[in-house]
């Protein structure tokens, strides 16, 4: 299960380049914190039950996040 992690931080990585390349400095910021994390915690050897509540727990901030934002931040129809 640690190897998903690392394969997690690779590729949130990838998107952190890709982000920035693309100049959108704050979402590659974002990416790349989350890089950081997911590698930290592909190092910490902790049990396959611990690595699930971690990734559902992230998964649940990350729908709640994105829920609110898309709902209150966005303003339909306007585009850049």
């Amino acid at each position: 299960m640690d190897r998903m992690f690392r394969v997690l931080s690779f590729w949130t990585g990838i998107f952190a380049v890709m982000f920035y390349l693309g100049h959108m400095y704050t979402t590659s910021l974002l990416f790349l914190g989350q890089t950081g994390f997911f590698l930290l915690l592909s190092y910490l050897k902790l049990t396959e039950r611990m690595y699930i509540y971690i990734f559902g727990a992230y998964l649940t901030v990350f729908f709640a996040g994105f829920t609110y934002w898309t709902t209150f931040m966005m303003v339909p129809g306007v585009g850049e």
